[in-house]
């Protein structure tokens, strides 16, 4: 009888064993699981965390130098801190750009400040993810892509020559940013969208940049109050064009095989209920944003760059005079013309290398991330950086050194990021090239140009620029 209660006590408590071992088992690898620490690093008091210190260095432009470089010397490569009440890991490393920015959608999403939302748009490719983010992309890519553009280069031709005719001629001194600023913005909306600029729109567009990394509060007076006032008069006039562009395709009066432009191809998409009517104005309110603010402070540095290296500016002049003398006169450049500065687009890459047009940008852990020993916590903030790379040994011997010749070689994937990398590479990447490029190529060949302060210091707010408008002195040039 006693064999019979062990037995039946055996067969009775097997199963509640067998529980117990495997709740023990799943609780220790989960205890093992989140045993993998978290990065190093330190972060600051609650909620502000090291936020005053980021952004004090983002405005002298030292974020590199004075935020992230100390704390990699003390830490490492990858460290923790808190910036703008979230908690967030910076990594630095061609691997780690490629880790991060090659998993978006997968283990990473792009997150931006709430302001910056607020502004940009909801509806922009900036906040969609998987399906929708390719689908909106293809569609901007298009007119964005090589293919696009290469219908686009007479055309952009004529209207920076045209610009400089009405802009430069007669005048012996200009701030070339500023220049720059409203030459890239008019291209954005006339060759690109076909919209005709209107006087004060760049002012506007303006008043929206300085309110995209303010915090997201609503009283009046403040940068952010004043940017969404200057959002809503844009989205009023972008809801103007489109409606007119859907009326003009109802009508009958555009035929879609006749026109090229990027607005006409959204506004069918919309017809079609492929795209929204806010999808436009968003994609379009970012397509500015992106396109002119970055490719003015790239041909800023780039002319920087050869006034301070008389020897590459020589180089980039002659490669110029050698194009320009087998077009006839007034001719405009074209694709092959566009290949054959070569010599060019490395000064420009290497410009864009010592000053990178973005410091980096903030991704947010979609699940718990295992990334070199360390662990990222679903939910926090991911920020990697150009300058952990573009100033690092490891990449660019003698990374201070202007060296434009280092990029007739190859380099790792996701070294060299001014235009970030990815599923979210920026889609104005070939866009900006050809403005820079052909604007290059009027500016040598048409003036005699010196820098008027050749140390002018860049600051930032929120992206960077010359504080002084980087101002030239011209004059015609006689080839």
């Amino acid at each position: 009888m006693t064999i019979n209660i062990i037995y039946f006590l055996s067969c009775a408590l097997f199963p509640l064993f067998v529980l117990f071992s495997f709740n023990f088992l799943r609780h220790k690898q989960q205890s093992n699981k989140h045993k993998t620490k978290l990065p190093p690093g330190d972060m600051g008091f609650p909620f502000i965390g090291e936020t005053m210190e980021f952004f004090n260095a983002q405005r002298r432009n030292k974020l590199y130098e004075e935020f992230v470089h100390p704390r990699i010397t003390k830490h490492g490569k990858i460290f923790k801190t808190r910036i703008i009440g979230s908690p967030t890991v910076i990594v630095n490393g061609a691997e780690a750009n490629k880790f991060l920015l090659s998993n978006e959608f997968k283990l990473v999403k792009s997150s931006w400040p709430s302001s910056s939302v607020h502004l940009m748009g909801k509806d922009s490719i900036m906040e969609k993810d998987g399906e929708r983010h390719r689908f909106l992309r293809g569609v901007i890519g298009t007119s964005l892509g090589y293919a696009g553009l290469e219908t686009l280069v007479p055309k952009l031709c004529n209207f920076v020559k045209l610009y400089l005719s009405q802009n430069w001629h007669g005048q012996e001194e200009i701030s070339l940013y500023r220049s720059t600023k409203v030459l890239t913005f008019s291209i954005v909306f006339e060759c690109l969208l076909g919209i005709k600029v209107e006087p004060g729109m760049i002012d506007t567009f303006e008043r929206v940049l300085e309110g995209v990394f303010s915090p997201a509060i609503k009283f009046p007076g403040s940068k952010f109050s004043r940017a969404m006032k200057a959002r809503k008069e844009i989205e009023k006039m972008i809801v103007k064009v489109v409606r007119e562009k859907r009326k003009e395709i109802e009508e009958g009066k555009l035929k879609r095989e006749e026109d090229t432009m990027l607005m006409s191809k959204l506004v069918y998409g919309m017809i079609q209920e492929e795209i929204t009517e806010k999808e436009i104005i968003d994609n379009v309110v970012l397509l500015v944003f992106a396109a002119h603010d970055t490719t003015s402070f790239a041909v800023a540095m780039t002319f920087k760059m050869l006034a301070q290296h008389p020897d590459c500016y020589g180089k980039v002049l002659q490669e110029h005079v050698n194009i320009m003398r087998n077009k006839g006169r007034g001719e405009s450049l074209n694709v092959e013309d566009i290949k054959k500065m070569k010599y060019t687009w490395q000064v420009a890459r290497e410009s864009m290398r010592l000053f990178p047009p973005i410091f980096g940008s903030f991704r947010k852990a979609i699940t718990d991330i295992e990334y070199e020993g360390f662990r990222i916590p679903k939910g926090w903030k991911v920020l990697w950086t150009t300058y952990g790379t573009h100033y690092n040994e490891k990449y660019f011997k003698d990374p201070l050194t202007f060296n434009p010749s280092r990029f007739e070689e190859g380099m790792p994937q996701y070294a060299f990021v001014p235009f970030g990398g990815g599923p979210r590479l920026c889609a104005g990447y070939q866009l900006a090239k050809l403005n820079i490029l052909i604007l290059v190529h009027y500016v040598v060949t048409q003036y005699d140009w010196s820098l008027i302060h050749l140390d002018e210091t860049v600051t930032m707010d929120p992206l960077p620029f010359p504080s002084l408008g980087m101002p030239i002195r011209i004059s015609p040039k006689h080839i």
